[in-house]
C-alpha cells in the first residue's frame, strides 16, 4: 500500500482536466496497491480510521456510491450519507448550506454527485474539507476515467500508443470527457462515433479524430469504449428511434469480426442490453467490463487514501 510517502499536492480531486500525467500515473500505482489489500482474506485496514466522509448524492448511483463507500469502509473511515430525497435540499436548503452543515459536524472530505456542472468546484472553494467529484451533470467523472485506465493498464501492461474508440452518446457523458482527457494525457490516441447528433461542436478541441460509420471506426482500435444513451440529459430526441441506434450503432458478435483481433469492450454502466451493446458481447471474452468495477473500488481507495495523507 506505501507509495513512499507521496501524496496528492491538492486539497481537492474535480477533474481529469486539472491533473497532470505524474499524478494520474501516481494514483493509478496507489490503486495496484490498494488492489493487493481487496485480495486479502481479511479486506480492510486501520489507514482512515478515525477519519470521517459524507457521500452527497444527489443525483441516482448504484455504482458509483456503493464503490466509494466500500473503499471508504475498506480504509477504517467513518461515513455518512445524504441524499436530495433524505435531505434537507428538499425544503429549500441551499448545497453550500448542507455541505457547511455536514463540515460542522468535523466531517473531513465530501464526495460529492451533482447534476449541476461546476458543483464540486464551487463546493471546494468555500469549505476546508477535501472534495472529491463522483460526477457532475455532463462535465466529468473523474474517478470513472482513473478506473478506467487502470484496467487498460492491467489489460495492456501500458496505456501510451493505444487506440481506443468511444461509441455513443458523447454529447450528453461526463465519462467521455473524463476518459478522452485521460487517455490522451497518457499518450493514446482517441476516436470517437456517434449519430451526428450526439457528437458536441466542442469535440475537436479535444484532439480526437470523428467518425459517423462504426464499421470504419473499428476497424483498427485495441479498445472500444460503449456508452450508453442517455435519455434522462436529451431535451429533444436526437435520433429517428432505438431501433434505428441498434441497426448503427450497437456493438455485436457480428460486427466484432471486423475488429482487431484481441480488441477489448469496455462499458461504465448501467448497460442498455440490446441497444448500445450486445448481451453476447457484455458477457464475452472480449469484455472487462466487471474487471472497471473492481478496479472502482480500488481507485477510490487510492484517491481518499492520498487526500487524506495531505491533510494530516
Amino acid at each position: 500500500m506505501d507509495n513512499g510517502g507521496r501524496s496528492l499536492n491538492r486539497k481537492d480531486l474535480l477533474g481529469i482536466e486539472e491533473l497532470s500525467r505524474e499524478e494520474i500515473e501516481l494514483i493509478l500505482e496507489q490503486a495496484e496497491g490498494m488492489k493487493e489489500i481487496l485480495e486479502r482474506p481479511v479486506r480492510k485496514v486501520p489507514a482512515l480510521q478515525g477519519f470521517t466522509i459524507a457521500n452527497l448524492f444527489f443525483e441516482p448511483s448504484t455504482r458509483t456510491l456503493n464503490s466509494f463507500l466500500l473503499a471508504e469502509r475498506r480504509l477504517s473511515a467513518d461515513t455518512v450519507n445524504v441524499s436530495a430525497s433524505s435531505s434537507s435540499v428538499l425544503k429549500g436548503e441551499t448545497l453550500l448550506d448542507t455541505a457547511k452543515n455536514i463540515e460542522a459536524m468535523k466531517v473531513d472530505m465530501v464526495v460529492l454527485r451533482h447534476s449541476c456542472p461546476g458543483a464540486p468546484h464551487f463546493l471546494a472553494k468555500r469549505i476546508d474539507a477535501s472534495v472529491i467529484n463522483a460526477g457532475d451533470g455532463s462535465h466529468e467523472h473523474p474517478t470513472q476515467a482513473l478506473l478506467d485506465l487502470l484496467t487498460i493498464k492491467e489489460k495492456f501492461g501500458k496505456i501510451d500508443g493505444l487506440k481506443v474508440l468511444i461509441v455513443g452518446d458523447i454529447m450528453h457523458s461526463r465519462v467521455a470527457r473524463s476518459d478522452i482527457l485521460g487517455l490522451r494525457k497518457m499518450g493514446a490516441w482517441v476516436r470517437v462515433c456517434g449519430p451526428p447528433t450526439l457528437i458536441p461542436l466542442w469535440i475537436d478541441e479535444l484532439g480526437v479524430e470523428v467518425e459517423y460509420n462504426l464499421d470504419r471506426a473499428m476497424r483498427d482500435v485495441d479498445i472500444i469504449y460503449v456508452l450508453r444513451i442517455q435519455k434522462e440529459r436529451q431535451k429533444k430526441g436526437l435520433f429517428p428511434s432505438i431501433r434505428e441506434y441498434v441497426k448503427y450503432f450497437c456493438i455485436t458478435p457480428e460486427r466484432l469480426r471486423q475488429a482487431k483481433e484481441g480488441v477489448v469492450i469496455m462499458h461504465p454502466g448501467p448497460m442498455n442490453r440490446g441497444v448500445e451493446i450486445s448481451p453476447e458481447v457484455a458477457d464475452g471474452p472480449w469484455s472487462v467490463i466487471l474487471d472497471q468495477v473492481t478496479n472502482g473500488v480500488a481507485i477510490r481507495m487510492a484517491i481518499i487514501y492520498l487526500l487524506a495523507r495531505r491533510r494530516r
